[in-house]
This record gives structure tokens, C-alpha cells and sequence, in this order.
């Protein structure tokens, strides 16, 4: 499609996407194309696991999207970390079943398959930020392990691949600073983070430097570094896709 062309991009996710309790990277995105052709929809929805996204694909479609980038899996690989966490994902997202890796891979697969049959829409999946900022730690592990899953099927289904977990780890690498806190199960630390921004009026970033972290408010959702991690990643895609006509081009960005 010419660059000249009205373009519609409708960004899936988790609350990553949704942009209420983490840096908004869709209006990041959106400020960058004012007066452009190109139009963003926010289709995130906060708690969402790859089953979730799946069962609201219809809505996306029907949107006829010309691109569609792809951040999900970060609730996925949340809930594997825990018991507590695999109860309460389950309860609060109505699963019709344990989340496993596999059954990531499965709706993640789903997702992709739906996209490329039913729109023209070039895809993208973005691979997971990390979960927690201490490298080498079990959370960061486990989001790699999540993300090399959806590398996977970026390859398999021949869609775009965008490395952010891999940004992430790259710039945690080369401040080698000790995060002020660990990762935790629950939901202590979003509820927190969310209180101090929408009850006590505190910035993103601000709760970040409090809590002496460098991508995250609580380990898991974006301050304003992150987030803009995030929307960098997909405007080098939107650039890519205005160089070509074929929808799902497999082009690896970011590592």
C-alpha cells in the first residue's frame, strides 16, 4: 500500500496495549503520526492472556486493519510463575483451563492464522518485555522462555518479528544497576503503583525512580523508557511496511 494511503493500525495486547496503568506507547505512536495518513486503534484490554485476545479477534477483524501489531503473552507467562498466580488469572479471566506454555503457543497461533486468512493486515508480534529487571532471575527467564515462542511463530507463520524483549535485556545489560525491588507474585505491586498514579496524582516514571527501577513501575507495566521501547519497535515495522505490498513479511526488527 503507498505511504500516501489512509493506513489503519490496530495495535493487541494485554493492559501494555491499553495504556491505563502503563505508559501509553499507542499515543506515543499517535502523537509521531499527527497529520499523517495513518490512524491507531487501542485494542488492549487489561488482564488478557492469548486465549482472551483470541476470543475478541472478531472485533479486530472487522476493524479491516492494514497492519496489526501483536504484545501479548506477558499475563501468560505471569501466571506460570505461581500457584497464586494461576489461580488468580484464572479467576479473574475465566480460563477454561491451566495456562501453559503450550496452550500460549496454541492461542498465539490462532491469532496469527485468523489474521493473515481473514484480513490483508501485515502482522507483527512483539516479544515480551521482561518481567521483574533482575537478569538471570526466574521472571526474566520465564519471559524469555515466552518469547522464543512467539520468535517461533513469527517464523513458522512468516509474520514480522519485533525483538523487544531482547531491547529490554540489551539496555538492563548496559546499566548494570540493581533493581530497588524483586519480583513477587500477586498483585500487590500493580495495585500499589496503580494507587500512587491515580489516587495521589504520581507520573509513571516518578513511581518507577521511587521504587529504583528502569522500564517498569512494578515489574510488569512501562514507564515512559519502556513504553517508548515498545513504540520504537513499531514504527520501524509501520516504515518497513511501507516499502512493501506483501502481507505477514517475515523481517526480524530489533536484534
Amino acid at each position: 500500500m503507498p505511504p500516501t494511503s489512509q493506513r489503519h493500525v490496530v495495535c493487541l495486547g494485554d493492559s501494555l496495549t491499553r495504556g491505563q496503568v502503563s505508559a501509553d506507547f499507542i499515543k506515543m505512536l499517535a502523537t509521531r503520526h499527527v497529520g499523517s495518513t495513518v490512524m491507531f486503534t487501542n485494542a488492549g484490554a487489561n488482564g488478557d492472556l492469548a486465549y482472551n485476545a483470541l476470543q475478541r479477534l472478531d472485533s479486530v477483524v472487522d476493524l479491516r486493519p492494514d497492519a496489526v501489531p501483536v504484545l501479548i503473552g506477558t499475563n501468560d507467562a505471569n501466571a506460570s510463575l505461581s500457584e497464586k498466580n494461576v489461580q488468580m488469572m484464572t479467576r479473574m479471566k475465566k480460563l477454561p483451563t491451566r495456562p501453559t506454555i503450550e496452550w500460549f503457543r496454541e492461542n498465539l497461533t490462532a491469532i496469527v492464522d485468523r489474521l493473515c486468512a481473514e484480513t490483508s493486515a501485515r502482522v507483527a508480534l512483539l516479544s515480551l518485555p521482561v518481567l521483574g529487571e533482575e537478569l538471570g532471575s526466574p521472571s526474566v527467564q520465564r519471559s524469555a522462555d515466552y518469547s522464543a515462542v512467539i520468535k517461533e511463530i513469527a517464523t513458522a507463520r512468516n509474520v514480522t518479528y519485533l525483538a523487544l524483549h531482547e531491547r529490554q535485556v540489551a539496555y538492563l545489560t548496559a546499566m548494570a544497576t540493581t533493581p530497588g525491588i524483586r519480583y513477587r507474585d500477586g498483585r500487590l505491586l500493580s495495585a500499589s503503583a496503580a494507587t500512587q498514579h491515580f489516587v495521589l496524582r504520581r507520573s509513571f516514571d516518578s513511581i518507577s525512580h521511587r521504587r529504583g527501577l528502569q522500564l517498569t513501575t512494578d515489574l510488569i507495566h512501562q514507564n515512559t523508557r519502556g513504553a517508548t521501547l515498545i513504540a520504537d519497535l513499531i514504527e520501524q515495522f509501520l516504515q518497513q511496511a511501507d516499502d512493501t505490498t506483501q502481507a505477514c513479511p517475515a523481517k526480524p526488527i530489533g536484534n
